[in-house]
C-alpha cells in the first residue's frame, strides 16, 4: 500500500492499465504531468517493479511496462477486507433511488405550487 501511496504510481499504473507502454511513453506522460525527470519517472517505474505491480520486457532496445496482474490480485484481496463498508452504503442508496422512482411514478401530479402569473 506503501507503494500504490505515491501519485505518481498512482498515474503510471494508470497509464499502464490501458495496455503496454514503452518507458519513453511513461516518462513523456508524467514529465509533461508532473514535471518530474526522466531518472526521477525511471525510479518510480522500479518501484512498482520492484513490487510487483508492473513487470518489464525487452524489446530490442526498449523497455515495455505492463500492469502486473498478480501484485493487483494482492491489493484487491486486502481492499476486499473492506469492501463490504462501502457496497452497504451502496447498496442503501440504490434502494433509496428506487424509492423515489416508485414514489414519482405513483404520486399523481397536482397542481403548480407556484404559478407564473404572466402565464395567465
Amino acid at each position: 500500500m506503501d507503494v500504490l501511496g505515491d501519485p505518481v504510481r498512482r498515474r503510471i499504473l494508470e497509464l499502464l492499465a490501458d495496455g503496454e507502454l514503452s518507458s519513453g511513453a511513461v516518462v513523456e506522460r508524467i514529465r509533461d504531468e508532473f514535471g518530474i525527470s526522466q531518472p526521477g519517472v525511471s525510479q518510480h517505474l522500479r518501484v512498482l517493479r520492484e513490487n510487483g505491480l508492473a513487470t518489464v520486457r525487452a524489446e530490442g532496445t526498449r523497455r515495455l511496462y505492463a500492469v502486473d496482474a498478480e501484485g493487483l490480485r494482492e491489493v484487491d484481496v486486502w481492499v476486499g477486507r473492506f469492501r463490504r463498508f462501502w457496497e452497504q452504503r451502496l447498496d442503501a442508496l440504490g434502494t433509496e433511488v428506487a424509492r423515489g422512482k416508485r414514489a414519482l411514478r405513483t404520486t399523481p401530479p397536482g397542481p403548480d405550487p407556484d404559478p407564473d402569473p404572466e402565464d395567465d
